[in-house]
């Protein structure tokens, strides 16, 4: 919320903020975007959700940690304790 406001954390006004004050802050900006997807035609607010490259913008398909292939969920069980189960 600070990054938004351009604001560092150590500076007055952030730290005179309450925890309802980002709560107020997060839920406004989540209205003004459904707001704003709301005054789109299908078709852009169809790309506008889609998941694309902060850089190039192309699409990010498979990207952004939908599946971790490496984690290992039997070794996780057992290291949790759940193995036989």
């Amino acid at each position: 919320m600070l990054k938004q406001f351009g604001a560092l954390p150590t500076e007055r006004r952030a730290r005179q903020m309450r925890d309802r004050d980002y709560l107020w802050c997060l839920v406004n900006q989540l209205l003004d975007d459904e707001e704003e997807l709301g005054r789109m035609c299908p078709e852009c607010r169809e790309r506008a959700l889609e998941r694309r490259c902060p850089v190039c913008g192309a699409p990010a398909r498979g990207t952004g940690g939908e599946v971790n292939a490496s984690f290992d969920m039997e070794r996780f069980l057992a290291m949790k304790g759940e193995s036989g189960r």
